[in-house]
């Protein structure tokens, strides 16, 4: 069994709240200086925070870095319920 086929290859890494490193993004849905949403392998991620700044994006490697003062990380099942962007960021 592979590091992908349990959800390995996924990797988040926070330094001092400050520093965000994240492997494994498939796709970012959308992004402002409160709020990233990604898809990545193990659902979607959403980042919520202050003067949040994307670093460096590389979707064929997957790799997402973000800065900024992050308060929150929370996954949530993409299902394909009811709802797009806009419904799961006023959950």
């Amino acid at each position: 069994m592979s590091f992908e086929e349990v959800g390995l290859g996924h990797r988040v890494v926070l330094e001092g709240r400050k520093k965000l490193a994240i492997s494994g993004v498939e796709e970012v849905e959308s992004f402002d200086e409160n709020t990233v949403v990604m898809s990545t392998g193990m659902g979607v991620l959403v980042v919520r925070g202050e003067n949040l700044h994307i670093e460096a994006l590389s979707l064929e490697g997957g790799d997402l870095k973000i800065e900024g003062d992050v308060d929150s990380l929370t996954y949530e099942e993409d299902s394909g319920r009811g709802g797009g962007l806009l419904a799961r960021l006023f959950r």
